[in-house]
């Protein structure tokens, strides 16, 4: 099974660097934009912290609930902010991403 994950990931890791190494320059000093890739690589990242936030937020707004469920009224108010609080992060970021 590990052979067939690495075989997978350098398959996947080829096909992501192709485009750029058999790319043709139009002049003798064409420069490579790396605005868009470090635009999708911050994305990436936010949405990845933003998911692991909004996964830690769900557990223990749950586990509030379930220890007390009279303040259950209370936790879920606060937890429906903070969720889209987080989420507006991402789509924050989302738009700088666009504006690159």
């Amino acid at each position: 099974m590990k052979k067939v994950l690495w075989f997978l990931s350098a398959l996947a890791t080829a096909l992501v660097v192709a485009p750029a190494a058999f790319a043709q320059t139009t002049g003798a000093a064409a420069a490579t934009d790396w605005v868009g890739a470090a635009a999708a690589v911050g994305l990436g990242l936010a949405a990845l912290g933003c998911g692991i936030g909004q996964g830690k937020a769900t557990a223990s707004a749950c586990e509030g609930t379930a220890r007390n469920p009279g303040a259950g009224g209370p936790i879920r108010i606060v937890f429906i902010i903070g969720v889209a609080l987080i989420e507006s992060l991402t789509l924050y970021a989302l738009v700088v991403a666009f504006l690159k």
